[in-house]
């Protein structure tokens, strides 16, 4: 499996793909890769003749420096994950910072059209103007035919979406779904942080959920959100920092229910000092 460092390196060689008439997959990510990452290397690989995979820890996307601090970096772990896919399709490209923002660290500016101030947008100051700065700058490095993310960040989907339609990007954006431990907790770098009995309470995110998309079938908005607030207001271990039902197109919270639109129900939560995501599909 070939690495690369250098941006130049990793756009000859898929410049020459293509010129061969191959099709170029990838997948960003942010390394400390896990089965949930290797499901959408596998969903690239059914569908492109090469994927990349570009692991980088991307400063501008965090807003808390101590997060930055922390997140798990495996490079050589990664590799070993990806072998086990495939030696010979897969090419790794790995940056430096300097390589990826040339001594200016900082995010540019994007519309969104309004996705970037709902749910996440709230809670994490610049987040989505550091994720909007490093995908573009990767995609025009990479220039992918298809470039593949999970519907775990399912806000951040809607946004790479948008980037690709407003900046008339030359690349089809595939979402996938969450891959799931046995538990139903939804995969994550961060899971591996968790405390013994953090990681045991955990699935009761992916539980509550699965209930509130069956009572939305019954009850008002209203009722559901009251009653997921209680649950967690009735658990010692997970602290919730969120829940919302939105409108998929426009993540906007839900005002009234109505037959034609299509709902997510998207949720946030602490356990101890680790914040995890997930987000179900409603209707």
């Amino acid at each position: 499996m070939k690495v690369y460092t250098k941006k130049e390196e990793i756009a000859k060689v898929t410049l020459a793909l293509k010129q061969d008439n191959a099709s170029v997959g990838m997948v960003p990510t942010m390394g400390a890769l896990h089965e949930g990452h290797l499901q959408l290397v596998i969903k690239a690989l059914e569908t492109n003749n090469v994927v990349v995979v570009s692991i980088f820890v991307n400063p501008t996307q965090f807003d808390n420096v101590e997060d930055l601090e922390k997140y798990p970096r495996t490079l050589e772990q990664d590799i070993k994950l990806l072998e086990t896919v495939s030696t010979s399709r897969i090419s790794v490209y790995a940056p430096s910072v300097e390589d990826i923002y040339e001594g200016n660290t900082t995010s540019e500016t994007f519309d969104f059209d309004g996705l970037e101030f709902e749910m996440e947008g709230k809670f994490r100051q610049g987040h989505f103007d550091g994720v909007g700065t490093i995908v573009k700058r990767l995609l025009d490095i990479v220039k992918p035919n298809h470039a593949y993310f999970g519907e775990k960040d399912f806000q951040q989907l809607q946004i790479v979406k948008k980037l690709v339609e407003k900046h008339a990007m030359p690349v089809t954006v595939v979402g996938c779904s969450i891959h799931r431990e046995a538990s139903g907790l939804a995969m994550s770098s961060r899971n591996t942080r968790l405390t013994a009995a953090h990681k045991k309470e955990a699935p009761f995110i992916y539980k509550v959920l699965k209930t509130a998309k069956s009572k939305f079938g019954t009850e008002s908005a209203i009722e559901v959100l009251e009653w997921v607030d209680n649950q967690f207001k009735a658990n010692a271990l997970l602290e919730l920092e969120y829940f919302l039902i939105a409108d998929v197109a426009t993540l906007k919270p839900i005002e009234q229910k109505l037959h034609n639109k299509k709902y997510r129900a998207f949720i946030a939560v602490y356990a101890g000092d680790i914040r995890l995501i997930d987000n179900i599909a409603l209707n």
